[in-house]
C-alpha cells in the first residue's frame, strides 16, 4: 500500500486502523503533516483502503499495480487479506480449507492426527523466516506440509522445509502450517511444537484435528490431558453430511 503525499492532508485517520502499525504521520520538509507507510512493516492486508472502514478524506491511499510489486510482495496480500482468493488453491482467507471440509477431503482420517500451527496474528504478524524455523524443524521429523496448503508452493524443498529465497524477507498477518501424522506420533510432535514455540519470535495457535472414537470420546483431548496441555473449548465439528463421506484412509 502507498500514500499519495500530494493528496494526503495528514489527518491521521488511517493510522488508527493499521494492524501492523505501519503508518506514521510526520512533518515534511515543507512543514506540512503527511502520512507514510513503512513498506517493510506493511502486510498488504488492505485494511487502509477499505473505504467503508477507513474514510480517507482525500482518497490518498492506493495499492501499487501488480507489475510494480515483486513476486514475494504479491504473496503478502494472499496471507493477510481475508477477502482475497489464493491463486494456487482457489480458497479465500489464508488459502486452505483446513478441516472445514474434512468430510469430503479426508485429509485427516481415523487413526490419524492433524496438526496446524497458525503462525502470526493481527497486530503481531509473522515473517517467512520465522515460519521457516518451524517447517525446517518439522522436516527433521519427517513431516511434510499438506500439499493443498498454499505455503507448500513457496517451499524450495518440501523434504527440508526450506523456503524459496524470494519469499524469505516477506511478512504476513498469518499463515497455517498444516500436516497429518499417525495418531501414535501425537505426543512426540506436540513436544516438538512446544520446542518450536520456544525458538520462534512470533505467536502461533496450535490446532488439533481428529475423528471421534465410536463411543463419542475425543482422543485428542485425552492425549492433551495426559501431556498436561490445556485444551480450549473452541472447535469446528464436521457432522458427517458431506459427500463423499470419508474418514477411513484408503490403503494400497
Amino acid at each position: 500500500m502507498v500514500i499519495d503525499r500530494e493528496k494526503c492532508v495528514g489527518c491521521g485517520i488511517c493510522t488508527l486502523y493499521c494492524p501492523a502499525d505501519a503508518i506514521r504521520v510526520a512533518v515534511d520538509e515543507n512543514g506540512k503533516r503527511k502520512a507514510s507507510i513503512d513498506q517493510e512493516r506493511c502486510l498488504e492486508c488492505g485494511t487502509c483502503i477499505r473505504k467503508r472502514v477507513v474514510k480517507c478524506p482525500r482518497d490518498a491511499i492506493y495499492e501499487l499495480p501488480k507489475e510494480e510489486r515483486s513476486v514475494g510482495r504479491q504473496m503478502r496480500r494472499f496471507f493477510s487479506d481475508p477477502s482475497t482468493t489464493h491463486p494456487l488453491t482457489g480458497v479465500p482467507g489464508r488459502g486452505t480449507e483446513e478441516v472445514k471440509t474434512n468430510d469430503v477431503t479426508g485429509r485427516v482420517c481415523r487413526g490419524e492426527l492433524g496438526l496446524c500451527l497458525e503462525m502470526g496474528r493481527p497486530v503481531v504478524g509473522t515473517s517467512v523466516r520465522e515460519i521457516e524455523k518451524a517447517t525446517m524443524r518439522l522436516a527433521q521429523c519427517g513431516i511434510e506440509i499438506e500439499p493443498c496448503n498454499p505455503l507448500s508452493d513457496l517451499l524450495e524443498d518440501r523434504k527440508t522445509g526450506k523456503f524459496k529465497e524470494e519469499y524469505l524477507e516477506e511478512r504476513f498477518v498469518s499463515a497455517i502450517i498444516e500436516f497429518c501424522i499417525p495418531f501414535e506420533r501425537g505426543a512426540e510432535m506436540l513436544k516438538v511444537c512446544q520446542e518450536i514455540a520456544d525458538r520462534t519470535e512470533t505467536v502461533f495457535s496450535m490446532d488439533m484435528i481428529c475423528c471421534y472414537n465410536e463411543d463419542g470420546t475425543n482422543p485428542a483431548v485425552k492425549l492433551c490431558e495426559e501431556l498436561g496441555v490445556t485444551v480450549r473449548p473452541n472447535a469446528k465439528v464436521n457432522i458427517g453430511i458431506g459427500r463423499p463421506y470419508k474418514i477411513e484412509r484408503e490403503r494400497c
